[in-house]
């Protein structure tokens, strides 16, 4: 395949995203082979026609959206950082919830600041101060936008390195900036705004705009790569539940199963026969996908009409027709072009 119409993905070079990035694409059957932990370049075999790249979360989102890259995995405070027009941009979010990730970009105030209890205060506070409050951030177009929005006198200090000990030291007198667990905060003497969260965050899979509009195989690799991810989460939720079960028919097996709340299955139950040795015996077995989180009240439901050798595994796949989001992804893109 010539350079030019090699697939590239890019992936997070450093840090949580990197190693969660490389677990979930490894989970989903997508293993990213890299020999040189060196390199930034890597390709996953699964897919021989895409590469791989290691960049830095934020340039991730600035490559999709000068197509130099026609895919990425990182995060949604940085995509919306970065994205510019999010709705008619070069940057289309393909999947935002793949699961890792997880904070947040959230306003930040000194502990000692005892009358700002929520946002709006902070307001009657940049006023007793006779100035607006300086906030420190490495976000400065989400954060000037939500200040905006609620009228906050303020002027933002851009920072490259650690923001917690910015009003420490007297540069900001609070901070912007992504919150997982909470703990630094807390050990630099700061404590998240309980309405202060800017903008919620996970990793999400982004694509180039004109790449899925003008290349077909750009287009195909995003089916195929939602087609993987959406039957993986799908099918991580989901536990493959196997009974043996006494009945004189399937039909009047499935009418007991159809009868319960969680063991009806996803369009109804498998059910077989079994070979048993005494031929007067009729037991078949039955298959059903249960939501992982009903499975106490799954096996409860199949103890109750008769289901024994209860079996349980985890399902690695459920495919559908047609992945929901490569459907959306068409739709969104057929109606920019009207």
């Amino acid at each position: 395949m010539p350079s030019q119409q090699v697939i590239r993905l890019s992936l997070p070079s450093k840090g949580r995203l990197e190693s969660g990035a490389l677990d979930f694409l490894s989970d989903v059957g997508l293993r990213v082979f890299k020999p040189n932990p060196r390199q930034y370049v890597a390709a996953i075999p699964a897919l021989p026609d895409l590469g791989v790249l290691f960049q830095r979360p934020g340039d991730i989102v600035v490559s999709v959206r000068q197509g130099s890259v026609d895919f990425g995995i990182t995060g949604i405070d940085v995509i919306e950082e970065k994205r510019g027009d999010a709705t008619r941009g070069d940057v289309i979010i393909l999947h935002d919830e793949l699961g890792f990730g997880s904070c947040a970009l959230t306003l930040a105030v000194p502990e000692a600041w005892n009358s700002v209890k929520n946002v709006a205060t902070l307001k009657d506070y940049s006023a007793s101060l006779n100035r607006p409050l300086r906030v420190a951030t490495k976000f400065p177009v989400l954060t000037e936008r939500f200040l905006n929005q609620h009228q906050i006198p303020h002027a933002l200090i851009a920072a490259e390195g650690t923001l917690e000990i910015a009003p420490t030291i007297g540069y900001a007198d609070m901070i912007s900036d992504l919150v997982s667990s909470g703990q630094t905060l807390q050990d630099n003497r700061l404590r998240p705004l309980p309405d202060g969260v800017i903008q919620p965050s996970q990793a999400a899979l982004i694509a180039n705009r004109k790449a899925l509009r003008t290349r077909p195989e750009a287009l195909e690799m995003a089916r195929r790569l939602l087609e993987y991810i959406e039957a993986h989460l799908r099918a991580e939720a989901n536990l493959l539940v196997i009974a043996n079960m006494r009945g004189e028919s399937p039909e009047a097996i499935a009418k007991k199963m159809f009868a319960q709340t969680i063991v009806s299955g996803l369009q109804g139950p498998t059910i077989s026969p079994i070979v048993v040795r005494d031929a007067t015996s009729h037991w078949f077995s039955v298959t059903v996908v249960v939501h992982r989180d009903l499975l106490p009240q799954a096996i409860a439901e199949l103890r109750s009409i008769g289901g024994s050798g209860i079996i349980v595994s985890p399902v690695t796949y459920i495919f559908e027709e047609e992945p929901p989001r490569y459907k959306a992804m068409l739709d969104a893109l057929k109606s920019e072009s009207l």
